[in-house]
């Protein structure tokens, strides 16, 4: 069970909260992370048992609280994903966002109800710009960065060394 002090934020519909290593939040990262369907698209399975994941991601955000993975939950408490806002490897400052959903939370939106509220939260933190990099094929994830309003600026290798859609939405201007 989870504190209302580890809630990130709320949207209408998803509360963002840290992972945990709960037994019900491991059995969820071990369930879409061992998942074919959704590690194809972002690389493979994670390299350190999911059960360290939780760890990681808030080492992430205590360095910088800016940052970090959290998890998507619905209002009947499950945990539909993960969304992420973290500087992209091998960058210059580069600020990446990212959703890995549960096929079974495909399709309802969430992704891009969730990435658009940390991508609001990063803006309003100072943010100039996030980036978004999807495998090509990946229509749903290039969906998403489309209803987000991103740019598409073209297939690039830089960041993971690997070839990547990636996508860019500069921080709307501060009128005084």
């Amino acid at each position: 069970m989870t504190s209302r002090a580890d809630e990130l934020l709320r949207t209408e519909r998803l509360r963002l909260r840290a992972w945990t290593t709960s037994p019900e939040d491991v059995a969820r990262l071990v369930d879409l992370y061992g998942r074919d369907e959704v590690t194809r698209w972002i690389g493979g399975p994670p390299k350190v048992p999911p059960a360290e994941l939780p760890a990681r991601w808030s080492a992430v955000h205590a360095q910088d609280e800016r940052f970090g993975c959290w998890a998507l939950e619905l209002a009947d408490r499950t945990v539909a994903g993960t969304v992420l806002l973290k500087p992209l490897p091998n960058g210059v400052g580069e600020v990446e966002v990212g959703w890995h959903l549960h096929p079974d939370s495909w399709g309802h939106g969430y992704a891009t109800e969730a990435a658009r509220a940390v991508i609001a939260r990063g803006f309003e933190a100072g943010l100039p710009e996030v980036y978004a990099v999807v495998r090509p094929g990946n229509e749903r994830s290039l969906a998403v960065c489309r209803r987000l309003g991103m740019d598409h600026i073209g297939r690039m290798r830089r960041w993971y060394d690997v070839d990547l859609e990636a996508f860019r939405l500069v921080a709307p201007a501060v009128v005084d």
